[in-house]
């Protein structure tokens, strides 16, 4: 490491850098000469001998001049002298035959395209950072390379068993045929036995609906999904029906989140923080019979004032009320999809400079790129596991443990 050093500060004052600026261009004229010699290097492997070395070696085969070749690479475009032999052999490992872009251009693209920005924005910059011309539409089909895996990816086997399924969709618009239209990117995010979360699905279509998503479930269905103890939704209508005609013994639980928001709407805003205040005495009560009284309560203060919002309760009580059986470990867990709005979240941040996409593909491969950089973080399982998994085999029997 001191040689190192001692060349580092050499190479700093005969080339006169101050900068950050002087850095990049001392490598940029670097590369070829590092890379000439490397390949001369390869031939000299090749051919047993260095040049002007051959001594006793025995071979018919020697160097025969050079080819030029130009190359792209993140210090822009440069000119090479290819090595070669008499013989026509050599075949060069560092920059194979036909190769003329060693940047890395493909991974740039694709990792730019995954955090957000658009092919006319990934032009320019390349263009800017590395001096690449590569044209918008290129971009576009650089991208399209991995599309195959994405839908490998949408119709790979899933485990047999989720003890959380968590259901959702984001709005986008999409253009189509000269049209602006509004889709829905329906998203499926579970929890496995080990108590990991997994991106299920993302299926972008028509605009929310209770059939698209009966396909759905009978998509996971058909990838491997024999069980699922627990669904965690919204309100829209149709969805428990849907969720009840592919996994008749699972387990519904509305959105605590999402009920209390809607409630919220037919509330003054000068009431709110009051109304959220005894609506804890709900939600938070230790067992259901407590949560009844508690409703109670608040409908005595509040039912004559804002009955619609304390109708939506007691409307849906049999779907909101799943999680008063279970533990504080559990009940975390399953009475928000806060879990999968998170997830949106990092969507919509990766997906808002885009006001319009320009196809279904277009946001299909987007929302796929994104996840592949989302997932990487999930590396952490649930808090207490262990024990949320055990009350869930007490709770669940056969249904759980034989597919454990």
């Amino acid at each position: 490491m001191p040689a190192a050093k001692e060349q580092i500060r050499q190479i700093i004052t005969e080339n006169n850098i101050n900068n950050v600026a002087d850095v990049y261009t001392l490598l940029k004229d670097s590369f070829k000469d590092i890379l000439q010699e490397l390949m001369e290097a390869e031939l000299d492997s090749a051919l047993g001998y260095q040049k002007n070395q051959k001594g006793d070696i025995h071979t018919d085969n020697k160097r025969n001049g050079h080819s030029p070749k130009k190359l792209k690479s993140q210090y822009g475009e440069f000119q090479i002298d290819v090595p070669r032999d008499r013989n026509g052999e050599f075949e060069p490992k560092l920059i194979p035959k036909y190769q003329r872009d060693i940047s890395g251009i493909e991974e740039k693209v694709i990792s730019l395209y995954a955090r957000g920005m658009s092919t006319r924005d990934i032009h320019d910059q390349l263009l800017e950072l590395y001096g690449i011309e590569l044209s918008a539409g290129m971009a576009s089909k650089i991208t399209d390379k991995i599309l195959p895996q994405a839908r490998e990816w949408q119709s790979r086997p899933l485990n047999l068993v989720y003890p959380f399924v968590f259901m959702d969709c984001i709005h986008y618009k999409v253009r189509e045929d000269g049209r602006i239209l509004s889709r829905a990117a329906y998203i499926v995010l579970g929890v496995t036995a080990d108590g990991y979360k997994e991106i299920l699905s993302i299926t972008v279509g028509a605009n929310e609906s209770s059939k698209f998503w009966l396909g759905m479930l009978n998509d996971l269905k058909n990838r491997g999904v024999k069980d699922v103890l627990f669904f965690c939704v919204d309100g829209l209508p149709g969805f428990k029906e849907a969720i009840q005609a592919v996994y008749p013994q699972a387990q519904i639980q509305r959105c605590v989140i999402h009920m209390l928001r809607n409630s919220f709407q037919y509330v003054n805003y000068k009431d709110l923080k009051k109304f959220s205040s005894d609506f804890k005495a709900v939600y938070n009560a230790p067992t259901e019979e407590a949560a009844l009284a508690g409703l109670e309560g608040v409908k005595e203060t509040w039912g004559k004032k804002y009955p619609y919002a304390i109708s939506n309760w007691e409307n849906n009580w049999e779907d909101v009320s799943s999680f008063f059986q279970f533990s504080d470990e559990i009940r975390r867990i399953m009475y928000t999809t806060n879990i999968i709005e998170g997830l949106n979240r990092q969507y919509r941040k990766v997906t808002k400079a885009k006001s319009v996409f320009p196809s279904d593909v277009a946001l299909e491969k987007m929302l796929y790129l994104a996840s592949e950089n989302i997932v990487k973080k999930w590396t952490q399982r649930y808090r207490n596991w262990d024990q949320v998994l055990n009350q869930l085999i007490v709770l669940f029997g056969e249904r759980l443990t034989c597919y454990l």
